[in-house]
């Protein structure tokens, strides 16, 4: 039987993904909390150039990067496809996975930083959201009538950025602006395939970017996982 390990942070949008994936494919596997300020043996040794997780370890072999974790996942093992089979709309997918990922440095600036940074990276997500709210009207999903890889990549937007306003207090996402972004996230949190997934722990997810805001960490841009 597959020995399957999953290194990941409890508050992190991009380990999340991995077991989301894990968990829709019905795969057993064990989990291991790291410590982003003392990162074990085995997180330094499976991903030596990052240092980052999510790592996934597969009968020993590391695989580095959540949206690269989800295609391997989806390749390797059996169960509801991640990843759409037309090339089109896998193509699709993987356009607005990137799009939604190249945006993670100007989320975190955008509501856990200040100063200029923090101006700058507003900016960045209100060009974003018009985006998005543009795309997302009308639709649920980003690609097709399946959720799956896009979708995954897009709960940093659809989940984590609501904690993030909550714990700053800086709202982007209003009605008002983005009417179709917000119509298309509230049904996004609340769909079937996202509320049987959805992380557990909401107050302390709240209260851990909390205390990130209070801190106004004033070291590099993109958080320590990916």
């Amino acid at each position: 039987m597959a020995q399957i390990k999953l290194l990941g942070f409890w508050y992190s949008p991009f380990t999340h993904r991995v077991e989301w994936a894990l968990k829709i494919k019905g795969i057993e596997y064990e989990y291991i909390e790291e410590d982003r300020y003392n990162k074990s043996p085995l997180l330094l040794e499976s991903n030596p150039i990052y240092k980052k997780v999510p790592v996934l370890i597969h009968n020993g072999k590391p695989i580095c990067d959540s949206m690269v974790i989800l295609e391997y996942i989806d390749e390797i093992f059996e169960g509801p496809s991640i990843l759409p089979k037309d090339p089109y709309d896998r193509a699709l997918a993987r356009f607005w996975a990137k799009f939604l990922d190249d945006k993670v440095a100007a989320v975190v600036n955008a509501f856990l930083r200040k100063g200029e940074e923090h101006e700058k990276a507003k900016e960045e997500i209100c060009e974003m959201l018009k985006i998005l709210d543009n795309e997302l009207k009308d639709k649920m999903l980003f690609v097709a009538d399946k959720f799956g890889y896009a979708d995954m990549a897009a709960n940093l937007v659809g989940l984590w950025m609501g904690f993030f306003e909550e714990a700053s207090g800086v709202v982007l996402a209003t009605n008002e602006k983005f009417p179709n972004f917000c119509t298309w996230r509230d049904a996004y949190i609340n769909c079937s395939q996202v509320k049987e997934y959805l992380p557990s722990r909401f107050d302390e997810l709240l209260a851990f970017y909390q205390d990130r805001v209070r801190a106004q960490a004033p070291t590099s841009a993109t958080p320590k996982n990916k």
